[in-house]
């Protein structure tokens, strides 16, 4: 890990004590060729540490989410239209800490069995990045970028290369666990 990412993490320790509470959903369906897809979100741009990034379809729990399953599942609803019914949710993937907005995301991985007509949330949601298992798993898509963060200017960060879309930071971290996880199921 680089140094000024540790130096950063231990900066913001007592800010991590209250974190907000987030989850997304890591979604693999098959598209209408019968190929398995995951589906990412690039989002709109705004002004915010998140905008214009390619992440998972998730967000902030809200008061009437039972648990952070119930969040994923009705943010990908409002996000991309998939119903919540047709979503079995397979596993829940390590929480990743977000300094820039000191959002604490629990990822869980679904399982779509049919083809999905998305409907995007025109408000948050400028485009779908649609991936094959193929491109997720080619460890040719992995590089290293310098980016401009919140916290940092100029830093090496890894990143992948998915349909033309550099996707780094915590939708990255999410990325390799499940990439580590298919290796394991498929080897």
């Amino acid at each position: 890990m680089a140094d000024f990412r540790l130096e950063e993490l231990k900066a913001l320790q007592n800010k991590k004590t209250n974190p907000k509470k987030a989850a997304v959903l890591a979604l693999f369906y098959p598209d209408k060729n019968q190929e398995a897809r995951l589906v990412f979100i690039l989002r709109k741009t705004y002004q915010g540490v998140h905008s214009n990034q390619i992440g998972f379809p998730g967000g902030k729990v809200e008061e009437a989410d039972v648990d952070l399953k119930a969040t994923a599942l009705r943010e990908a609803y409002e996000e991309i239209g998939v119903a919540v019914e047709k979503v079995s949710v397979l596993k829940r993937l390590s929480k990743v800490y977000i300094p820039p907005s000191n959002f604490e995301v629990t990822p869980f991985i679904g399982v779509c069995n049919d083809p999905i007509n998305f409907v995007l949330q025109e408000s948050e949601v400028a485009a779908l990045v649609e991936v094959s298992i193929d491109d997720l798993l080619d460890d040719s898509k992995v590089f290293e970028q310098k980016l401009s963060t919140s916290y940092a200017k100029n830093i090496l960060v890894p990143a992948y290369n998915l349909e033309g879309h550099t996707v780094w930071g915590a939708t990255a971290m999410m990325i390799s666990e499940i990439k580590v996880l298919l290796k394991k199921i498929l080897s």
